[in-house]
């Protein structure tokens, strides 16, 4: 079963950033059910999936959301860290697009599937199967090699994050590096969620997960205002 999970994980990964991005939200949808149907039917009871412990996961996800505000808050006002902001995926777009990655994909299509699927599917199953280290171990390594393909993406828009990635400078950007950079990133990113999960529930890093993701394509609005003057959703609304 848990050969199975990886390879719809492994198939919605491909769906979502190379044949039908726009449609991520019903991909990550039925690859969600089909991953806790799977956990389900191998035992995994609905707390060890991390449906659990929900008002505690909402406290400790909200002062999450808030320090993330406050890290990009900083970020943006310093003029060394602003170019991280600086991410193409979020300034080409229009003012509609732009609100359905942030309130429509990144929730539904990422963070839903994310989360339930390594922290809640993958996670439960290795957890009952092997204990807590193994299902952090494998799950957040999972999570990082998940990476790849975003990782590509982000060499070409974001190259100061890009660069930051690979520990190199912009002008000399190697895509491998910056995947492998990635990767470690993600999956370190991993096992810092699986550990919020382990003692909150899911809501916890779902929450950190979503501010982090969904809020950066307003700061890259920000950014981009502070260096140009322009108002934050100007960029790409042509």
């Amino acid at each position: 079963m848990l050969l199975r999970s990886i390879a719809v994980l492994a198939a919605a990964n491909v769906l979502n950033n190379k044949v039908a991005p726009r449609l991520g939200p019903l991909t990550s949808a039925a690859a969600t059910a089909a991953l806790v149907a799977m956990a389900r039917s191998s035992g995994v009871s609905w707390q060890e999936l991390g449906f659990e412990r929900g008002r505690r996961g909402a406290l400790v996800g909200g002062d999450l959301a808030a320090s993330v505000v406050a890290v990009y808050t900083a970020g943006i006002s310093l003029r060394r860290t602003r170019p991280f902001f600086h991410d193409e995926r979020a300034l080409s777009l229009t003012r509609a697009r732009v609100l359905e990655e942030a309130l429509v994909q990144v929730p539904f299509g990422t963070v839903l599937l994310e989360e339930v699927g390594f922290r809640g599917a993958l996670y439960g199953m290795l957890r009952r199967s092997h204990g807590t280290a193994t299902a952090t171990a494998v799950s957040s390594a999972l999570f990082g090699l998940w990476h790849i393909l975003p990782a590509i993406d982000m060499a070409r828009a974001n190259p100061a994050l890009g660069a930051l990635a690979a520990g190199e400078s912009p002008a000399h950007l190697d895509t491998a590096r910056v995947v492998a950079g990635s990767v470690l990133s993600t999956a370190v990113a991993g096992v810092l969620f699986s550990e919020l999960r382990r003692h909150n529930g899911l809501l916890a890093p779902a929450m950190l997960h979503l501010a982090t993701n969904s809020l950066g394509y307003l700061f890259a609005r920000l950014a981009a205002h502070r260096d140009e003057g322009s108002l934050p959703f100007d960029h790409g609304d042509a």
